[in-house]
C-alpha cells in the first residue's frame, strides 16, 4: 500500500468557542494538485498554519511520508521538504528579486558559524549551487531580467512569481499555495494556471492549493476538498465537487448572484 505524501487525520482546532477545524481528514498523494476550497472562515488557512506548525492541534495528527509532524517546531518544517506562499506577500521589498529567492534556500545550507567565518570551500560551493538554482528558477518564471531589481519595483503579478520562486528555492516536495491568484487580472490568472501545472511537472512537486478563484481550482486540480465551518463537506474530482449538493448549498450560498457561473456548475 502506497503511503500518501501528507495525511490530515481528524484535525481539531478551536479558538475560544469557535471550531476552526472540526474532525477534518484527507490525504494528498505524490504528484497531485489538490484544491482546498470553502467560504471565508471555513478553516483553509488554519489547516495550512497547522501543517506549517504555526498553530497547535487540540486533537488529531498530521503525517508527512507516514511520520507525525506533531512536536516539531515551525523552523523544522522547511528542511523536511515543505514550502509555502502566503495570502499577503511576505517578500523583503528593499531586497532584490534574486536576494529574495535565495532566502528560500537558507535551510538547504549546512553552514555553521565557524564555516561562515572561515569561508570554507564546501560553504562557497553550496552558495554557488544555490545561486545557480535561484537563477534557473528566475528564468523558468520569466523573472531573470529583474534579478537585480528591488522587489518593490515589480508589479503585483511579478511579485507573486517571485514568491513562487522563493518557495521552490528550498527544493520542496510539497508546495502550499495560499490564494496565489488574489489580486490578479483575468490574463494573469490564466498565465498562473499554466505556470502551476508546469512547475508541478518540471520540479516534481506536490501542490496543496487554497484559492477562491474557482475556475483556476477546477481547471488544474486533480482532486478538490471542500471545507465549511471547519468541517469537510465534500471531496473528489472537480466535476464531482461541482455537482455536490452540500457544496452548492454551503459554498454558493456565501457568494454573489453570479457564483454559479464562477463555479461553472
Amino acid at each position: 500500500m502506497t503511503i500518501p505524501l501528507v495525511e490530515f487525520i481528524n484535525l481539531q482546532v478551536r479558538f475560544g468557542g469557535i471550531a476552526a477545524l472540526d474532525g477534518v481528514s484527507f490525504a494528498v498523494d505524490r504528484g497531485q494538485i489538490v484544491g482546498l476550497i470553502g467560504p471565508n472562515g471555513a478553516g483553509k488557512t488554519t489547516l495550512f498554519n497547522c501543517l506549517s506548525r504555526l498553530y497547535p492541534l487540540q486533537q488529531g495528527d498530521i503525517r508527512l511520508r507516514g511520520r507525525s509532524l506533531l512536536g516539531l517546531a515551525a523552523h523544522a518544517i522547511g528542511p523536511l521538504g515543505i514550502s509555502r506562499t502566503f495570502q499577503n506577500l511576505a517578500l523583503f521589498q528593499s531586497m532584490s528579486v534574486l536576494e529574495n529567492v535565495l532566502v528560500g534556500a537558507h535551510h538547504t545550507s549546512h553552514s555553521t558559524f565557524l564555516s561562515d567565518a572561515l569561508g570554507l570551500p564546501k560553504l562557497r560551493r553550496q552558495e554557488r549551487e544555490q545561486r545557480t538554482h535561484a537563477l534557473a528558477l528566475l528564468a523558468d518564471l520569466e523573472l531573470d531580467d529583474w534579478a537585480d531589481t528591488p522587489v518593490s519595483e515589480l508589479p503585483l503579478g511579478s511579485q507573486k512569481r517571485v514568491e513562487l520562486a522563493r518557495a521552490l528555492a528550498g527544493r520542496p516536495e510539497l508546495l502550499l499555495l495560499d490564494e496565489p491568484a488574489a489580486g490578479l487580472n483575468h490574463a494573469e490568472v490564466n498565465e498562473l494556471m499554466q505556470l502551476i501545472r508546469r512547475l508541478r511537472d518540471h520540479y516534481a512537486v506536490t501542490i496543496l492549493l487554497v484559492e477562491h478563484h474557482m475556475n483556476l481550482v477546477m481547471a488544474i486540480s486533480d482532486r478538490v476538498v471542500v471545507l465549511d465551518f471547519g468541517r469537510k463537506i465534500a471531496e473528489g474530482a472537480p466535476v464531482e465537487v461541482q455537482r455536490d449538493p452540500a457544496v452548492i448549498a454551503a459554498y454558493l450560498g456565501s457568494l454573489s448572484g453570479n457564483s454559479r457561473e464562477t463555479l461553472r456548475l
